[in-house]
């Protein structure tokens, strides 16, 4: 079993929503004074490659620590959305070239191949995202998530969060941005985890991704 790692390192230069502090990870204990080491994180739940729930838009809706264990665990296939230029849209078009395993994914992956970006300006700048119609689509397939390897299904000018929107109003799913190393995972379907912070009503969550491939 190869074991891919999906998930983009926290650290203090890492990069971050426009506007959003970047995580300080400060020295708590030292094994010198204290004979251990500890660290103390200070960052916000929307961090680095994390999850977002029904919550972080709607009051009221699903917060992460009450999904069951398993929405976070499932089938997935990676979408090569990689011709799509900056600032463009992802239509069905890139989902109909492999359609069957799309249909039979719990999990929607789109591979941008943004995450080269990561830690420069540019990450931040006109990405590649999915279009309505594709939104549509992963709401009434009832998909466990979709994720990107970018830092928002949305345009960072977009403060009404027009995607997220339109998704976690019909939807009891989830959304994972900041991936990486999707370009890793081929063609088939494979086990994808993404395992959340679990934390009392978690309006989003840090989380560890990863990819099981055969």
């Amino acid at each position: 079993m190869n074991v891919i790692d999906l998930t983009q390192t926290i650290s203090e230069d890492m990069s971050v929503f426009p506007g959003t502090e970047k995580p300080k990870l400060t020295p708590a204990n030292s094994y010198e004074a204290d004979g251990f080491k500890e660290t103390l994180f200070t960052m916000f739940s929307h961090t680095g490659t994390h999850m977002d729930p029904p919550v972080h838009l709607f009051a009221g809706k699903t917060t992460l620590d009450r999904f069951p264990a398993g929405q976070f665990v499932g089938k997935a296939v990676v979408v090569d959305c990689r011709g799509v230029k900056a600032g463009g849209r992802i239509g069905m078009a890139c989902l109909d070239r492999d359609r069957a395993r799309v249909d039979a994914a719990d999990f929607i992956l789109f591979n941008t191949g943004w995450s080269r970006f990561w830690g420069t300006d540019e990450y931040l700048g006109d990405f590649p995202l999915i279009s309505e119609e594709v939104a549509r689509y992963l709401i009434g397939a009832k998909k466990k998530g979709l994720g990107v390897d970018v830092i928002s299904i949305d345009p960072i000018a977009d403060d009404d969060l027009t995607i997220h929107k339109l998704i976690f109003s019909s939807a009891e799913t989830v959304i994972i941005e900041n991936l990486t190393n999707l370009e890793h995972c081929g063609k088939e379907l494979f086990t994808f985890i993404c395992l959340p912070l679990k934390w009392k009503n978690a309006d989003g969550a840090p989380a560890r991704a990863i990819a099981l491939l055969e």
